[in-house]
């Protein structure tokens, strides 16, 4: 396939909206007919270049392609692979490319994989870089949402912590910036709350939206409540970490004010930010969420590779 023929995520504004929606209607279909599936991807290959640790995101792909027929191969930190010699990314994703299929690519440096998708010639996933974007959560969290609420419109979204560093956080009003109705309460100290340029980009899409330091004053508008956590990873003062670090701790006290209906949604990993006793809450959608993050990435697969199945 020609470079300039392959289809790459990097950011999730490289899906177009019906894109965006044609992957939730697949995801559905996977979670009501696996069977269908199950060999789409046979004799094709997933590379994992993971050069920043992960549990869930990797995991997550490797369940994907195994689903769906395909096989995985790959490294699950920079120290195990020859970047830890110096290699580029640049080298690194021209040598895997002669290897597998599609590659999903995670890097501690913002634009990494875009630059990887400049010397491509297999799709490439962002898998998360640095406090850039995450667009793979993204589509997991848009998922969930629709589930949950039969929608993806017309709905307040209250994102909570670190809004900063927050890869997901800018992933996610980035593609609900593109749906009608969406209002954004943005809850986190000043010192985490979102960068300007993201506010411009709100500002720029005419959106409502809103600063606050306050979750429980925030609580009763909210239709989804978007948990993050405060990445120690990110900073480079440990004593602004440890300050800062359980400022937002939600708890079913918390929740005696919100919606009946509310949707409680985190990317995990969770540090103390959500009371393990909310985890019986029927709001709580977190671990829900990494089902989600499964079937959604078995969708995009299918989709860069042209193998959806036909209706």
């Amino acid at each position: 396939m020609q470079r300039d023929q392959i289809r790459n995520l990097i950011s999730i504004l490289d899906l177009s909206v019906d894109e965006i929606d044609s992957l939730i209607r697949v995801a559905n279909d996977i979670d009501q007919n696996p069977e269908k599936y199950a060999e789409c991807c046979r004799h094709k290959q997933l590379a994992t270049l993971f050069f920043e640790p992960s549990t869930r995101t990797r995991l997550s792909f490797e369940s994907a392609m195994l689903s769906l027929g395909g096989s995985v191969l790959g490294f699950s930190s920079a120290n195990s692979s020859s970047a830890a010699k110096g290699e580029s990314v640049s080298d690194t994703v021209r040598t895997v490319g002669n290897y597998a299929d599609i590659i999903a690519m995670r890097h501690p440096k913002e634009g990494a994989p875009m630059i990887a998708s400049r010397h491509t010639t297999v799709p490439i996933i962002n898998a998360g870089d640095g406090g850039h974007y995450h667009p793979t959560q993204t589509l997991t969290d848009l998922l969930t949402i629709s589930r949950k609420k039969g929608r993806l419109s017309n709905m307040t979204i209250g994102l909570c912590g670190d809004l900063k560093f927050g890869r997901t956080v800018h992933s996610l009003i980035e593609a609900t910036l593109r749906y009608e109705g969406i209002r954004y309460i943005l809850i986190s100290p000043e010192e985490l709350r979102l960068p300007e340029y993201m506010i411009e980009e709100l500002t720029k899409a005419g959106a409502e939206f809103q600063e606050v330091t306050d979750l429980e004053a925030a609580m009763p508008e909210l239709d989804i409540l978007y948990m993050t956590r405060i990445q120690k990873e990110r900073f480079f003062n440990e004593e602004d970490y440890l300050r800062l670090k359980d400022i937002y701790i939600l708890t079913p006290d918390k929740l005696a004010n919100a919606k009946a209906d509310l949707s409680i949604l985190h990317p995990l990993p969770r540090v103390n930010e959500i009371s393990v006793k909310v985890d019986e809450d029927p709001r709580a959608c977190y671990f829900y969420q990494t089902l989600c993050g499964k079937q959604i990435r078995m969708a995009l697969i299918l989709f860069l590779l042209g193998l959806t199945p036909k209706d």
